[in-house]
């Protein structure tokens, strides 16, 4: 894997703080994807990355995936035990240095934490859920960081096992991003159910899989792009079976594809299927795989394309690199966001400000760290972000906004907790949107809505005019504000919304106790 000291979005390292990444750390990523569950174990040295360990393991999560959402147990013992041997090769490493992600197989679960509480216990780790679009982010990091530089766009793909992404992409930066719901195992057990090839099945597999790749197509082929890439498992086993077979000397053509496709229908089964360079794990899902790169290629009209070794599990350790070496996306995101809405950025600077102050008081007696940090810091950015939408309810207006945006480096947890701190940033907090988040999130979300209110309450006058020394002390659940009484004495709307604060907060299990004293700033 290249080094570099580029990190995606455009990113790239900075100063170093207590919670960098240092020379000779191991780092880990798992990617469980709707095929293949992948471990990669990597150590940080002088600016990159250089594998150490690899491990895999063919779940096929995707086929245990039932029509109601539910998961078949057999696939899911299989699941378990395989991020159980995973967590045994984590073992000698931190929490902050592992990144694992689901992807779409867990996405289309009834109920994901069902199966993510017992996934999480077995692996010894957090395990995020990536929305489509993000997954096409990482794979993009992981395919930048795998090829030679290059001053051209890329159209990049990666076809997995319930989905395929897309992303047109420059240096580091993906410019766009798609998600589409056709993948290996999922149009294989579409259009071939009982392993049995036709060519009119074929055809219309073609035609389903084009009508997806419609959406987005125009949009792309506008943007253009000088090199087409292939990247993951269906790409590599269909670049292996074209070069086993002497019909491409290198990457993947039109022709050979064809090639490929004829040999498919010609065995008519997939009992009859024997073609060089196909591995035995391949040959139940390739007719699927197949079929959604043929409508690839035909639909953005392309003669050759390169395949990469490098995916999403590699964009998940340069990504976890960004955030500790501040190349971090979601802050570009919230600003983003931010600039969209139209915040008002001094408002919002006031509460940030206030926010951390009262955060770094109480954050080692609550145990919370950077990452509780950071969060606060960004929905203190977009706390008003409903206004864009109505003053009444706007903390409402607010929550769907960031529940339902498309903002990069979030997981689906971690946009579910930020939804939730916005929502309950005002009025009575949303105690069933809490809970309802992971069990591993509520505790700190809580405690970060609580100083985000406080926050929001002390600066409600939304004027330049300093707040006065602030000392927030905390006993277990009881935070403890001091405030000049001279200053409570002559902002008495701010006294009156602390006496009410201390009956709203009592819903986030936490108590409020407001102590006027006499030094005043």
């Amino acid at each position: 894997m290249r080094q570099s000291r580029h990190l995606g979005a455009g990113k790239t390292v900075t100063n170093a703080t207590a919670d960098d990444i240092r020379d000779g750390e191991l780092l880990a990523a798992i990617d469980l994807g709707s095929n293949s569950f992948h471990l990669l174990v990597a150590r940080y040295e002088h600016g990159g990355l250089r594998i150490i360990d690899r491990l895999r393991d063919s779940v096929r999560l995707a086929m245990g995936v039932r029509a109601n959402g539910s998961l078949d147990p057999e696939y899911r013992e299989h699941a378990l035990a395989c991020l159980a041997r995973f967590g045994q090769r984590l073992r000698a490493i931190p929490q902050g240095r592992v990144h694992a992600a689901a992807t779409n197989a867990v996405r289309r679960l009834a109920n994901p934490q069902a199966f993510l509480l017992p996934a999480e216990t077995a692996l010894g780790h957090p395990i995020d859920i990536v929305s489509g679009r993000e997954e096409a982010r990482l794979i993009y990091l992981g395919v930048a960081h795998g090829l030679p530089e290059s001053p051209q766009r890329r159209l990049v793909f990666d076809i997995g096992g319930g989905s395929t992404e897309f992303i047109i992409g420059k240096d580091f930066d993906a410019l766009r991003t798609e998600s589409v719901q056709v993948g290996c195992i999922a149009s294989t057990l579409r259009f071939f159910p009982d392993g049995k090839y036709t060519a009119k099945r074929w055809r219309q597999a073609q035609t389903d899989i084009a009508v997806e790749l419609q959406q987005f197509a125009e949009d792309y082929r506008a943007l253009g792009w000088g090199e087409a890439v292939g990247s993951s498992g269906t790409a590599k086993a269909i670049g292996s079976i074209v070069q086993a077979n002497g019909w491409s000397e290198q990457g993947i053509t039109a022709a050979a594809l064809g090639k490929l496709r004829d040999a498919i229908i010609d065995a008519g089964d997939a009992g009859n299927l024997r073609l060089a360079g196909l591995a035995e794990d391949r040959v139940s899902i390739i007719a699927g795989g197949t079929a959604i790169l043929e409508a690839i290629f035909s639909t953005f009209a392309l003669e050759q394309m390169i395949v990469c070794d490098t995916a999403m599990r590699e964009g998940l350790l340069y990504d976890l690199v960004g955030r500790a070496m501040h190349g971090d996306p979601r802050a570009g995101s919230i600003a983003a966001l931010a600039s969209r809405y139209g915040v008002d950025r001094a408002q919002a600077a006031r509460v940030h400000h206030a926010a951390i102050e009262l955060f770094d008081q109480v954050a080692p007696t609550w145990g919370l760290g950077h990452i509780e940090r950071d969060m606060l810091g960004w929905a203190a950015d977009i706390h008003e972000i409903g206004l864009a939408i109505a003053h009444s309810l706007h903390h409402v207006h607010g929550a769907y906004i960031v529940a339902h945006s498309d903002l990069a480096g979030f997981t689906r947890q971690g946009q579910q907790a930020l939804a939730a701190i916005v929502r309950s940033h005002r009025r009575k907090p949303d105690r069933a949107g809490i809970d309802a988040l992971p069990e591993r999130l509520r505790a700190p979300v809580r405690k970060i809505t609580a100083l985000l209110r406080l926050a929001a309450l002390l600066e409600r006058a939304r004027t330049p005019e300093p707040l006065p020394a602030l000392r927030l002390t905390v006993d277990d659940r009881t935070l403890r504000l001091d405030l000049p009484e001279r200053w409570l004495q002559q902002h008495p709307l701010t006294r009156a919304d602390l006496d009410q604060e201390r009956d709203q907060i009592k819903h986030l299990d936490i108590k409020l106790q407001v102590r006027p004293v006499e030094d005043a700033r």
